[in-house]
């Protein structure tokens, strides 16, 4: 389904908006000297839940209390700095964008609005890792390196950008949201980071898909054959940084090599949270004309095709 010019306008509007009404400051909506928000390295809190990949492999699970702890922590922190790296490559390719918007194109203020709260979630995420002590270093060595210039994509090829995007908002916002769900018994100071990128990142993601709704469809053949192939591998590209954690970091904290192999993504839960992790995305494929015999073989090339989302933030069903 595509939109129309008009539409486009007023769902920005409604998304500025919103912004105004419902925003959070890293600083004022976090009460960080809280007792209840300490971060105490052996708080039995700090262990993942069930519905992290790594919380819920039988491995993980096995491990003493104190390793549990441990390694839950570290796991935090390194996905938390993680998202920090790739927020910050989003508001500048954001700043990118919007340097040469026309005047009077309503894109302008929902962005900046965008690139406020991002900048608030960077905050966020660098004072958790600050007062978790964790020398986490997030992403891999290659996507630090490469982050230098992702950012020109934002305007020198926009419709890759947000591609982007999504590639790195929708996974982490897949997890999050199992986590809140499942109602496990997590650190409250964790509970409540993830509230707020939740509530926020609605709006970015939901902008996103509306930028490519209404672009791509005005592309020429050329352009949207290319970013027909180019979308999963994007998508797969860039979900893999923000969730599967470095080897070598991972090896340091205890993990082994093959209990990573095994979680990201080799064992058949491993592979169904694989596809799940795309199931909107996919939908917004199908919405906009992506989806073709060309590219239908890189999804599954990469593993990360299947059904898509009847409506977005579509809960995965518990069977593949």
């Amino acid at each position: 389904m595509t939109i129309s010019q008009e539409s486009y306008h007023e769902r920005l509007r409604t998304l500025s908006e919103a912004s105004v009404h419902i925003h959070f400051d890293a600083f004022t909506d976090i009460d960080w000297d809280n007792p209840d928000f300490a971060i105490d390295p052996e708080d039995p809190r700090w262990v993942l839940p069930a519905a992290d990949p790594l919380g819920g492999h039988p491995w993980y699970q096995e491990q003493p209390l104190e390793v549990r702890t441990k390694i839950g922590l570290w796991r935090y922190a390194n996905i938390v700095k993680v998202g920090m790296q790739f927020e910050n490559v989003l508001i500048r390719g954001v700043m990118d964008y919007l340097f040469s918007l026309p005047n009077q194109n309503p894109e302008f203020r929902y962005l900046t609005h965008e690139a406020t709260e991002e900048c608030h979630h960077t905050q966020m995420f660098q004072e958790f890792v600050n007062r978790a002590g964790a020398d986490v270093p997030g992403g891999r060595r290659s996507f630090r390196v490469v982050s230098r210039f992702l950012p020109l994509a934002g305007s020198l090829i926009p419709e890759s950008f947000f591609t982007g995007v999504l590639a790195g908002e929708e996974p982490i916002d897949h997890l999050q949201k199992a986590i809140l769900r499942g109602g496990e018994d997590i650190h409250p100071l964790m509970r409540r980071l993830m509230q707020i990128h939740v509530a926020e990142e609605a709006r970015h993601i939901s902008f996103a898909h509306e930028f490519l709704r209404v672009k791509v469809p005005g592309y020429g053949r050329f352009r949207r054959g290319a970013l027909s192939v180019a979308f999963p591998v994007i998508m797969r590209v860039l979900g893999d940084v923000i969730v599967v954690p470095d080897r070598k970091t991972a090896e340091k904290i205890g993990v082994p090599h093959w209990v990573i192999k095994d979680i990201f993504w080799k064992s058949p839960d491993g592979e169904k949270m694989l596809r799940d992790l795309f199931s909107d995305v996919r939908m917004l494929a199908e919405d906009i004309g992506l989806m073709n015999r060309a590219s239908r073989k890189v999804w599954r090339a990469l593993r990360i095709d299947g059904r898509p989302s009847r409506f977005r933030g579509e809960p995965a069903p518990h069977a593949a």
